[in-house]
């Protein structure tokens, strides 16, 4: 017999799939759980996939969500297979014993990438050592860029989120048969992963389908639709088509990938720019999904882990050699981050008192990083003390200029720091205790909601991961945090003529570090 007819087999909603034994873990990958979003199903929200007869062989990964690729600054750090196929609405499982009495703990991944790039055939999210440890891994792949989150009249916004909800779905339904809890599920996502995440908790379709969640390096937020809009026109205007779901499905998949990649290119953490996002469409998103966790209105009982990398912004800007640029530009790009913060000049004098050695491009990526990331987990944890857990993590690259850099810690996270593609980004020698401290935080805290640290209340304790063993640091972005207090936290809009406005500004800075580097627009 061949090993696809060997390996351990177990019933879904829509039919049975033969997985894998792979040291001892039964791993089952490509298992569909939504139709192809394609032909009269494209920018549609997610369908049922048909049910298939015997037994279909879930022994590799399924097709990847259209993306375009890195561009080579980042490709040497970020690895990002495509596999080909319109089935590509897909999750993998990893499970230590597919017996549906086992009752194991279920923690399901959602990939980060902008929303644009990204899947779970990473091989850094080898969901193999949660499994060792007695959790059951899902995790999925969902539709990308314009095909997932492009905002057309008269159409459904938010599909990418919707076709994590269906996952979501599948998981409360099917999950039992793999030996996982479907009353005892983490979801956890990373940079736009845990956007997702934050989002789908507050919910109301996903009431009841989560019991905790892991946001790392990523808030609960939404896109302005202006922005998003300016995205889609800006592509439409390169094809030559109606800015329209219809005009849009018409296009070369391929073609799309190009377009949207060179309208895209130019946008920032940093510096912002169009981009595609989770908007509130008043069904999935009924509201802000930061405002209503606050306020408590959604997802009361759930616990949250959060964290925070040391160095978030030095992904951004140290490859294509952008963190020298910015200390060139100085005070240009100081002004652009202002406006993209909201704040006024009081904020980044603060930071120059408390950091007086910092570069530009220190501070400038500090802000922005406290101003998207930090202050809205700070004012979440606020708003739920005793069931909130914050970390950072702090240990810096073996590679130079990179330091603790966003994405760095998802090698430690999933115990995969020995792959090829976690040496990409954490060079050779990545600490080994290190490892198994986030990993085993991290799967504590799917089993019983409790991490390993006291959770959140007025002393602000926060775990640090680095290398000089555990420790739990009191407060240790609070002095940074207090300057954004007095910044209005939905600035009135301005219009964008006016040569004063945020946006204006914003946009003079960015053409100026287009011309430092060489960009011109085509």
């Amino acid at each position: 017999m061949t090993a696809n007819q060997t390996g351990p087999v177990v019933g879904t909603p829509h039919g049975a799939v033969r997985g894998r034994h792979e040291r001892g873990i039964a791993v089952f990958r490509g298992i569909p759980y939504a139709a192809p979003p394609f032909g009269p199903r494209r920018f549609r929200p997610p369908e049922p996939p048909e049910p298939w007869e015997g037994v279909r062989d879930a022994g590799a990964f399924g097709p990847t969500a259209p993306k375009p690729p890195y561009s080579e600054a980042f490709a040497q750090y970020l690895s990002d297979p495509v596999i080909p196929g319109d089935d590509c609405l897909n999750l993998n499982v990893w499970t230590p014993d597919p017996d549906p009495g086992a009752r194991l703990p279920v923690l399901v991944w959602l990939h980060g990438g902008a929303l644009t790039r990204g899947s779970s055939a990473v091989p850094v999210y080898d969901g193999s050592a949660f499994a060792r440890d007695g959790v059951v891994c899902v995790s999925v792949n969902y539709r990308l860029g314009v095909e997932g989150y492009g905002l057309f009249p008269g159409a459904p916004s938010n599909l990418g989120l919707r076709d994590q909800l269906a996952a979501l779905s599948w998981v409360h339904e099917a999950i039992g048969a793999f030996g996982g809890d479907p009353g005892n599920v983490t979801l956890c996502g990373q940079s736009a992963g845990a956007i997702s995440v934050g989002a789908l908790i507050a919910a109301p379709q996903a009431q009841g389908l989560v019991r905790r969640a892991v946001l790392q390096s990523g808030p609960p937020e939404v896109a302005e639709r202006d922005r998003v809009r300016r995205m889609v026109r800006r592509m439409a205007a390169r094809l030559r088509i109606p800015a329209t779901a219809e005009a849009f499905a018409a296009v070369d998949r391929d073609l799309l990938l190009r377009t949207q990649a060179e309208a895209g290119r130019l946008s920032s953490p940093v510096l912002g720019g169009p981009a595609f996002g989770i908007v509130v469409d008043g069904d999935v998103v009924p509201r802000d999904p930061l405002q209503a966790l606050v306020d408590g209105d959604a997802a009361p009982g759930i616990e949250l882990l959060m964290g925070w990398t040391r160095d978030e912004y030095r992904l951004w800007l140290v490859p294509g050699g952008l963190l020298e640029r910015v200390d060139r530009l100085g005070p240009v790009v100081l002004a652009g981050a202002m406006a993209r913060c909201h704040a006024g000049h009081e904020v980044p004098r603060g930071y120059r008192t408390l950091h007086p050695d910092a570069g530009t491009a220190e501070i400038v990526g500090q802000m922005v990083t406290d101003h998207l990331l930090r202050v809205p987990l700070h004012r979440l944890a606020d708003a739920r003390p005793g069931t909130s857990y914050l970390y950072e993590f702090a240990w810096p690259s073996g590679i130079p200029a990179l330091g603790a850099c966003h994405a760095l810690e998802l090698g430690f996270v999933f115990d995969s720091g020995d792959t090829p593609e976690s040496a990409m980004l954490a060079g050779e020698g990545a600490p080994r205790e290190l490892c198994e401290e986030m990993h085993d935080a991290w799967v504590r805290f799917a089993a019983t909601g409790d991490p390993g640290w006291p959770a959140w209340d007025a002393s602000h304790p926060v775990r640090i991961f680095d290398d000089g063993g555990p420790r739990v640091a009191h407060g240790p972005r609070d002095t940074e945090i207090a300057l954004w207090s007095a910044v209005p936290k939905v600035p009135k809009p301005t219009p964008a003529s006016d040569p004063r406005a945020p946006g204006a500004e914003l946009a003079s800075a960015v053409r100026r570090l287009r011309r430092s580097v060489g960009v011109r627009r085509r």
